[in-house]
């Protein structure tokens, strides 16, 4: 492995883009990318902005891309994350190391593993701790395998942050999997809380309330957090509250609070409030309850 190895990102989402723009200010001098949505209409540009702010060239296959960098980093959504690595794996060979940082199951990043397996390649199961942004590259992460360390080795010196588990593989998972459960969840909490608050100008009386309940936490400015961060990526936070539910009954225990968060997201997204806001989302939860208090005026 070079002082200096080229990266590859499997999805230039914003996970992909933003680790991607970290790695580039800290020296990194060759990343690519390939993403199956470079060229739509709705997604394309912002993706091919991505790339040219952080100086990512775009491949146009997997291919390419493994041909390309010694690194790859799987940044696509819960539910592609399979379908990407049996579309890169017939590309890897022993210099390739491919780390997941997909939000899945355990059972599917096992899943994951078998078929990186079937190559040389070494594979490291990746637990993203936190929203990449604002941490960018320097987001904390969790890494499993066999592959961990050298991983680690490879792109710590360039501000990345890592805590290696021991463990069989999904262990990392499960970490971000359980976590989610609060996260998500309280996400859906607060996206409920002030859309049913603002139906009786309660919102303020409300904060006021978990503020003295729960001194330290500014519960407003976490509900425009939130509640924008639902608008922008409530499709895939449904999906991997999905593979959170999936994960509990695998163990027998049933995902009632998770599938009901899932439920919150993924109403959320059917609402199509994204196209409303743009990429970077509502700057406060009253823009978006103002919009859903008229779509449903307007149904009536």
């Amino acid at each position: 492995m070079t002082r200096n190895p080229a990266v590859g990102f499997i999805g230039f989402g914003e996970a992909g883009s933003h680790i991607a723009r970290g790695l580039r200010s800290a020296g990194v001098e060759r990343i690519f990318a390939f993403d199956i949505a470079t060229h739509s209409p709705d997604f394309g540009p912002g993706i091919q902005q991505h790339a040219k702010e952080s100086q990512t060239r775009l491949a146009a296959s997997p291919q390419e891309l493994a041909q390309s960098a010694e690194i790859l980093i799987s940044a696509v959504t819960a539910s592609s994350a399979l379908d990407a690595a049996k579309q890169t794996v017939p590309f890897l060979g022993a210099s390739h190391m491919y780390a997941d940082i997909n939000s899945v199951s355990p059972a599917l990043k096992g899943e994951i593993a078998q078929v990186i397996g079937t190559s040389a390649t070494g594979f490291i199961e990746a637990a993203v701790m936190a929203p990449v942004p604002p941490y960018g590259h320097r987001v904390p992460m969790l890494l499993n395998g066999s592959s961990a360390a050298q991983f680690a080795e490879a792109l710590a010196p360039f501000g990345m942050k890592f805590e290696i588990l021991s463990g069989k593989i999904g262990t990392a998972a499960a970490v971000k999997m359980c976590r989610s459960i609060v996260v998500k969840g309280l996400e859906a909490l607060l996206f409920e809380c002030v859309l049913s608050a603002s139906r009786f100008d309660a919102e303020d009386r409300v904060f006021a309330s978990l503020n003295e309940s729960f001194p330290g936490i500014d519960w407003k400015k976490l509900a425009n957090y939130m509640v924008g961060r639902v608008v922008v990526h409530g499709e895939r936070r449904a999906h991997e509250m999905e593979e959170v539910s999936e994960t509990l009954r695998s163990i027998g225990i049933e995902p009632i609070m998770a599938e009901a968060a899932a439920r919150r997201q993924a109403w959320c997204a059917e609402l199509g409030l994204r196209k409303h806001f743009g990429s970077d989302g509502p700057k406060s939860y009253e823009e978006v309850t103002r919009l859903i208090n008229s779509l449903v005026t307007e149904e009536k």
